[in-house]
């Protein structure tokens, strides 16, 4: 009785590549070898995950079988010349430290990258700012030149892999080639390292750096500094540093965007009269002219006063929230005063007084 390959995948007749690639993925890993090892049942049933795919994977193979109900000729157990090495090669990487496609030598490898934490002053952030600062990182031994090598001796072949930097071993009817053990993949042994830096071929150190920050820059934004973080391996580029910009919390101003704002009480008799007041702003101060009438929570803005935009001309407003201040304790002249101007506006409402008291009279009615 011929197999039926969508079921041994799992999956339905118009599944697409990706879905039986997925599919076939899964189900190597579950029943591979070296995950059930002496187990005849998972060996042929992953022998047959295998001929599903080959089957599956292949488009004219695939309407063969849609078609007739048959793999057609050249297909069985095995491998077969399915064109999917590539796709184990990724499932291997699952299984070993290492892709298995071993390279004799050291190979070259790139640094890390590495993130600085600077805190600057909001007042910091407006201007611009240019500073220093240290960043600890790996930098190539100067002693070794960065090979891990104390100086006059040399690396030695591997005597297990012979600088292959892999042994090949056999499970089942697969021979799969994993990293050597002893040289770990690099084909190489260090029998003299270099005792500066114990045979890394790096060293910690503190590396003094300098750092331009541009005007409007906003909380949690990072510069790259490329070239600046850890020193490679064996050769291989430095990674990269980030600067990671905090800025500090204010005492008056918060910020949103370029935006600034700040709470500014004022008292009732202002707000009522109208009232010009003396505010901060980034630098200094300057004057603000509350109208008349103005409300308790409006937003008086002075434009052009607040942060610069950052890669844009211009700059955002300074924002200042009213907030009706309420004297807690009053003296007799105060009291008098306030008992007469309640007298005169008894009959008269405001218009927020009038609004509420219609919605409350139409609710009760």
């Amino acid at each position: 009785m011929p197999r039926d390959y969508y079921e041994v995948l799992g999956v339905s007749r118009d599944a697409g590549e990706a879905e039986i690639k997925k599919a076939y993925r899964q189900l190597a890993m579950q029943f591979h070898p070296d995950r059930n090892r002496n187990n005849k049942e998972a060996e042929e049933k992953f022998k047959e995950v295998n001929e599903a795919y080959a089957v599956l994977s292949d488009p004219d193979k695939r309407a063969h079988f849609d078609r007739f109900g048959t793999a057609g000729p050249g297909v069985g157990p095995g491998f077969g010349d399915t064109g999917f090495g590539t796709l184990f090669e990724d499932i291997f990487e699952n299984f070993f430290t290492g892709s298995g496609r071993g390279r004799g030598g050291s190979r070259a490898a790139r640094g890390d990258d590495l993130q600085y934490e600077l805190k600057i002053t909001l007042e910091d952030a407006a201007a611009g700012l240019e500073t220093k600062i240290q960043v600890p990182r790996l930098e190539r031994c100067d002693a070794c030149t960065g090979t891990g090598v104390e100086p006059g001796s040399r690396l030695e072949t591997c005597d297990l892999c012979r600088g292959a930097g892999q042994v090949r071993r056999n499970h089942g009817f697969l021979t799969v080639a994993q990293p050597c053990p002893k040289c770990q993949g690099s084909g190489q042994i260090n029998r003299s390292p270099c005792r500066q830096c114990r045979g890394q071929g790096r060293q910690r150190a503190e590396h003094l750096l300098g750092v331009k920050i541009p005007a409007g820059i906003d909380d949690g934004m990072r510069l790259r500094m490329s070239g600046e973080g850890s020193s490679g391996l064996n050769g291989g580029p430095p990674g990269d540093l980030y600067v990671l910009v905090r800025i500090l919390e204010h005492d008056l101003f918060s910020r949103q965007g370029a935006d600034l704002y700040c709470d500014l009480p004022v008292s009732f008799a202002n707000l009522a009269l109208g009232h010009e007041v003396e505010v901060p702003i980034l630098g200094g101060t300057t004057r603000l002219k509350v109208p008349a009438g103005t409300q308790p929570n409006d937003v008086l803005r002075l434009r052009g006063k607040g942060m610069p935009h950052l890669r844009q001309r211009g700059h955002g407003d300074t924002c200042y929230r009213i907030v009706l201040e309420v004297p807690q304790k009053l003296n007799a002249k105060q009291r008098e005063a306030l008992a007469a101007f309640e007298a005169a506006s008894r009959e008269e409402r405001g218009p927020l007084a009038s609004a509420f008291f219609e919605r409350m009279k139409k609710l009760l009615s």
